[in-house]
């Protein structure tokens, strides 16, 4: 598989599949560009290019000593869109990826770029604080990196099953995708782990909204753990209010996995749509899908 180098030197793994229009795949914390194997799929047997990446200190890409920041992030996807000479391109960023999409609009502009899809993303700011009161307290952060430091295997393990929902009662994926999901996890750098922990949940990327000047689709999990809907898919629906909004009633983070065929479809809808018109949130609460 193709390594590129990234601007400042940073080597990246890029997977490349199928063709016709380029959509560009970011993945969440902590995993890899394999973590959208639904997704890909389904795109390309629907003609499209799709491109994955595994982010700096994950994957296969290098794991630098440090550079794990947004600007360099979004520097990163410059590169991998230049490499590409992806046009008219979708960006589709989960979870942190989709602050990748953010900074990246704001930093390099949208000449590369047609439209745009946050899922389960942390844009606009995840952090409580006291204009952001429904963020996740910081508290919250410092014991995830502290249970990092002493045991980064058992909190993945323990991590993958709140990133699904699973529960005593609840079985909404395999224990092999568990299984999998821990060893895309476990393959990134503990530095990039941490560090990564401060750049998702620190980084205010209320001023990157502006950029935003495309069709864009946020979907959102009412039930998701990790990045609540409050600060997060609700926040950008009210800031975007052109953007269509859509509500997964009772699906987790890890939505990807769970309501994979609704994702796929949600997807490739928005993609394919040659207009796409605002769809009211209030409307879209909780909506069960088509």
């Amino acid at each position: 598989m193709p390594n590129i180098q990234s601007r400042d030197g940073t080597s990246l793994h890029v997977k490349h599949a199928g063709e016709g229009r380029a959509v560009v795949l970011i993945h969440g914390w902590p995993l890899t560009g394999d973590m959208w194997e639904y997704q890909a799929l389904a795109l390309i047997e629907a003609g499209y290019r799709v491109i994955t990446y595994d982010r700096r200190g994950f994957g296969q890409s290098a794991h630098p000593a440090r550079g794990y920041d947004y600007d360099n992030f979004a520097d990163d996807l410059a590169a991998v869109l230049e490499d590409a000479d992806a046009r008219d391109a979708v960006l589709v960023g989960f979870s942190m990826g989709g602050g990748e999409v953010a900074r990246y609009l704001s930093r390099h502009g949208a000449d590369r770029v047609s439209k745009v899809a946050l899922i389960s993303s942390v844009v606009p700011y995840l952090c409580k604080t006291s204009d952001n009161p429904d963020g996740v307290d910081p508290s919250m952060f410092e014991e995830m990196k502290a249970q990092i430091r002493q045991d980064r295997f058992a909190f993945l393990g323990e991590f993958a099953k709140m990133f699904y929902g699973v529960g005593l009662m609840s079985k909404p994926v395999s224990k092999e995708l568990l299984d999998w999901t821990f060893i895309l996890a476990v393959m990134a750098s503990p530095k990039a782990t941490l560090d990564c922990i401060d750049a998702f949940a620190m980084t205010d990327f209320l001023r990157d909204l502006a950029a935003f000047t495309m069709p864009t689709l946020v979907i959102h999990g009412t039930a998701d753990k990790m990045v609540p809907i409050e600060p997060t898919g609700r926040a950008v629906a009210a800031a975007l209010p052109a953007a269509t909004y859509i509500e997964y009633a009772g699906e987790p983070h890890g939505l990807f996995a769970t309501a994979p065929e609704r994702l796929n479809r949600d997807l490739i809808e928005f993609i394919g749509t040659s207009t796409v018109q605002r769809r009211d949130a209030a409307f879209m609460l909780n909506d069960q899908g088509m």
